[in-house]
């Protein structure tokens, strides 16, 4: 029989250990990356103007990631927010030399969201949380899959809107 605790600690793990592969791997790459500490939040509103017909309207915003509680005299996880990273790239040289080539410009014309997830799947909140930040705030939200090839962990990324479609 399966022990539910060891596999949830085991599944943590595992996640966590992604998520470190994934930052390294991105940083490697050229991108700027910090975990991402918001996620969004959905509600409704529903119109009765009208007697014959309800009109809902479904709205979302950006609110802070909860903390969440991990157990007595253990640390609480800060903020795991959705996607789990943000990630930025530094602007082009063109703009330093604008500037003066000892300037350090900051910002980026792409910021994208990583999400990571061992099997590549998102259940559908995630994807609808996807759609809404794809329309907001991110240019693109990639997903950060695990495969092995030859005994190695490797990390293949899925765009989100090619993955599901808009």
């Amino acid at each position: 029989m399966i022990d539910k605790v060891k596999q949830g600690k085991r599944n943590r793990a595992n996640g966590a250990a992604f998520e470190l592969k994934v930052r390294k791997d991105m940083t490697e790459k050229g991108w700027i990356v910090d975990k991402f500490g918001l996620n969004v939040e959905f509600g409704e509103k529903i119109y009765t103007d009208v007697p014959s017909m309800k009109v809902k309207q479904v709205w979302g915003k950006l609110i802070q990631a909860k903390n969440k509680w991990a157990g007595p005299n253990r640390p609480m996880m800060m903020g795991a927010g959705f996607p789990d990273f943000i990630c930025f790239q530094p602007r082009a040289n063109h703009i330093q030399k604008l500037v003066g080539e000892n300037t350090r410009v900051a910002g980026s014309d792409k910021i994208i969201g990583v999400e990571c997830k061992c099997n590549g799947k998102l259940d559908k909140i995630e994807k609808e949380k996807c759609r809404w930040l794809l329309d907001n705030v991110f240019s693109t939200i990639l997903i950060a899959e695990k495969t092995k090839v030859k005994n190695k962990v490797v990390i293949i990324y899925h765009d989100f809107n090619e993955k599901y479609g808009k």
